[in-house]
């Protein structure tokens, strides 16, 4: 009978981290949705996700999910929760007037980078 030989398995690079992209909304901020199931709808966006280019929304994109029970007091119940879209797939409402709109980007007199809808020209406040 022949011995076990057992061989070192090859060690595999973790795959590369994408940078973190420049998004035009931010958490807080009022979008609408332009395209896909929920299009028409409007929430405000509970978490941006910069590495993957996603937003979760409220009330957009509701997806059901069957939790299984995992203490000995506790039931098994069918979650719903809001899962992320493409921020492609959404536009900030303008201020002013209260439709969806293309974004601007504007360095401030004091070095700060200031958002501006393209529809009125109005600046975008940060809602954080």
């Amino acid at each position: 009978m022949k011995p076990l030989v057992y061989k070192k398995r090859e060690r595999r690079a973790a795959p590369p981290r994408l940078p973190k992209a420049k998004m035009h909304v931010t958490k807080g901020d009022l979008v609408a949705v332009i395209s896909g199931d929920d299009k028409g709808k409007r929430g405000k966006v509970l978490r941006a996700i910069p590495a993957k280019q996603r937003v979760v929304i409220e009330g957009v994109n509701i997806v059901k999910r069957h939790r299984k029970a995992r203490a000995q007091g506790e039931e098994s119940a069918i979650v719903s929760f809001p899962a992320p879209i493409h921020v492609s797939k959404v536009m900030l409402i303008d201020p002013k007037t209260d439709k969806p709109t293309r974004v601007r980007r504007r360095v401030d007199k004091d070095g700060t980078l200031e958002r501006i809808a393209v529809r009125s020209g109005e600046p975008i406040p940060r809602n954080r």
